[in-house]
């Protein structure tokens, strides 16, 4: 195997790199753009997986177009903006992304939009009544219920919902009916006063 001369010039220098590089880049897209050029089956079959929606969330029809396989939380953050409603773990284990749905708690990562059809959906924005908060929004300010707040409207609406549902009786069964909803910061003790203060105010409702 021959040696090459330390001592010579290389045959590569940064212009000539670059220029091999450009001419390499140019080719696979050429190619890429053959190819899409070749077939247009691709595009209409990816366009045959939408499908049109209506839902009912915080009180408001929402009718959109989306891929069949778009989950509820998706739907929610980037189709309609509602960002409120945090994305967590995507797995179903943390339950930042609850929400309620015909006044159930419901993981929103877990369930298809497309099954959402025909419910009410309230999320963290539907909460409030104008500028007046929800009593167990107010109770987590008052008791200082969070830290970062990413956990915050998930546990808001879990906490609602555990009121409504008759699991608020005591501390322990808070905790039992709120184990669901994990927060990070560990400001659990705060959360369980904050349900206790909101549900005396929710029952006068």
């Amino acid at each position: 195997m021959p040696v090459r001369d330390c001592n010579s010039p290389s045959p590569w220098n940064r212009r000539s790199f670059l220029a091999a590089s450009m001419g390499s880049a140019m080719s696979v897209t050429s190619f890429k753009q053959d190819r899409s050029h070749a077939g247009e089956a691709a595009p209409q079959r990816a366009a045959t997986n939408l499908l049109a929606m209506s839902l009912r969330i915080n009180g408001n029809t929402h009718n959109v177009a989306a891929d069949v396989r778009t989950t509820l939380l998706d739907l929610l953050r980037e189709h309609l903006q509602l960002t409120g409603t945090k994305k967590g773990c995507d797995h179903g284990q943390c339950g930042a992304c609850t929400v309620l749905v015909d006044d159930r708690r419901v993981l929103a990562c877990l369930k298809l939009a497309a099954s959402s059809e025909g419910s009410d959906i309230t999320t963290i924005e539907g909460l409030a009544a104008a500028d007046t908060l929800h009593p167990m929004q107010q109770a987590f300010i008052d008791h200082d219920a969070f830290q970062c707040g990413y956990c915050t409207p998930g546990q808001i609406m879990s906490a609602v919902a555990c009121v409504k549902e008759g699991h608020a009786n005591s501390d322990a069964e808070i905790r039992e009916y709120m184990s669901g909803n994990l927060c990070r910061c560990a400001a659990y003790p705060n959360i369980v006063d904050a349900i206790n203060q909101a549900k005396v105010e929710m029952k006068k409702a």
